[in-house]
C-alpha cells in the first residue's frame, strides 16, 4: 500500500508557509520576499504578516506577485490573549479570504481560529516550542489541522522543534499533521531564510489546490532531502529517498526503527512496535539536514473538530 500522498496524481510543489513583510514585523516588502523564494526555487509562498492592531490588521495582498510557475496563499499569523506561559496566542492560518474580520477584544485564540477555519483557512499552531505551548493550550486549540514542527527562526534560539508536544498530541488521538517553515522576517540578526520548506502533492499550482492538499495533509516537510515513496507492506515500511546517512521510523510509542549509512537512498524498516497507533519518517543527509513524513497512521485516529 502506498502511503499518502504518494499515492495521489500530480506532483510535489515546494512552497513556504510563514514569511513576514514590512506590511507588520519584517525587513522585506511583499514583492521582495516572494522574488527571494522563488529565485530560490519555490514554486509558492504564503506572506503570513502579523494580524495585529499595531500594524492595522494586515491581510497581505499578494494576487498580483502570482506569475507564470509561481503562486501564492493568502494569509496571516493570527493573535489573541493568552497562553499559559504567553500574553498571546500565535496561530497560522493560510488560505484566508481577504476581508477577514480582526478579532474582538474578548476573542480567545481556539475562537479566532476555529472562525479562520470555517472561513477556509489550513490552520497551524505556530512555532509551540519557542511560545512554550502546554499541552493543555495545545488541546484548546481544537481547530487546527497541524502543528508547525519546525520553524526555523526558533531553531536559531535552540526552540526549533515541536515534536515532542505533537507526538503527545497525536498520541491523545488528535489527528494532526506536521509541517516545517522559515518564519521568515529577514532581519539582519536573523538567520537566512529559505531553509524550511513543504513540498505540496497537488495537481496544478493552483491556490485553491495547493489549500486543499494541506488540508488534506498531502505534504511532507523538509530542510533539505526528498522522500520519494513510502509504502508499507504488511508490517514493513519501504522507503524511498535522496541520499542520506539516516532513515528512522519513530511514533507513538518510545523506541526507534534505524537504518544508518552513507548516501542511503531507500530502506525497508519494521512497524510492528507502532501497529496500534502511528508512525513518522525522518531522514537526514551527510549536512545534517532533515525531511519529515506526515504522521502514518496504522489504526484509525480520533478526528479533530468539524468546522
Amino acid at each position: 500500500m502506498i502511503i499518502p500522498p504518494f499515492d495521489h496524481p500530480g506532483r510535489f510543489w515546494r512552497g513556504q508557509l510563514h514569511a513576514h513583510t514590512d506590511q507588520s514585523d519584517g525587513a522585506l516588502s511583499p514583492a521582495e520576499t516572494a522574488r527571494r523564494y522563488r529565485e530560490a526555487g519555490y514554486d509558492f509562498v504564503a506572506i503570513t504578516d502579523h494580524f495585529r492592531q499595531a500594524y492595522d490588521f494586515p491581510l497581505t495582498d499578494t494576487r498580483a506577485l502570482r506569475c507564470e510557475g509561481f503562486t501564492t496563499l493568502l494569509g496571516a499569523e493570527l493573535h489573541a490573549p493568552r497562553t499559559e506561559f504567553s500574553s498571546e496566542w500565535h496561530i497560522l492560518a493560510v488560505g484566508l479570504p481577504l476581508g477577514f474580520t480582526p478579532p474582538s477584544p474578548t476573542e480567545t485564540g481556539p475562537e479566532i481560529a476555529r472562525r479562520a477555519r470555517a472561513a477556509g483557512a489550513f490552520i497551524g499552531m505556530a512555532h509551540p516550542s519557542a511560545s512554550l505551548l502546554t499541552e493543555a493550550d495545545a488541546v484548546s486549540l481544537d481547530a487546527a489541522h497541524a502543528v508547525e514542527v519546525f520553524n526555523a527562526l526558533s531553531a536559531h534560539e535552540e526552540r526549533g522543534d515541536s515534536w515532542h508536544l505533537t507526538d503527545i498530541l497525536l498520541r491523545r488521538g488528535r489527528a494532526l499533521t506536521a509541517y516545517a517553515a522559515d518564519d521568515a522576517h529577514f532581519q539582519p540578526q536573523d538567520p537566512p531564510g529559505c531553509v524550511a520548506w513543504v513540498n505540496v502533492r497537488a495537481e496544478s499550482l493552483q491556490p485553491d489546490q495547493l489549500l486543499a492538499a494541506l488540508i488534506a495533509g498531502h505534504y511532507y516537510s523538509s530542510t533539505g532531502p526528498e522522500l520519494h515513496d513510502i509504502r508499507l507492506d504488511g508490517d514493513k515500511l519501504a522507503i524511498r529517498c535522496s541520499p542520506v546517512r539516516k532513515i528512522q521510523v519513530t511514533g507513538g510509542t518510545p523506541g526507534v526503527q534505524l537504518l544508518e549509512g552513507a548516501s542511503l537512498t531507500e530502506a525497508v524498516l519494521p512497524v510492528e512496535r507502532f501497529r496500534h497507533g502511528y508512525c513518522r519518517v525522518t531522514v537526514e543527509d551527510a549536512a545534517g539536514r532533515r525531511a519529515w513524513s506526515n504522521p502514518i497512521h496504522l489504526t484509525v485516529p480520533a478526528t479533530n473538530k468539524e468546522s
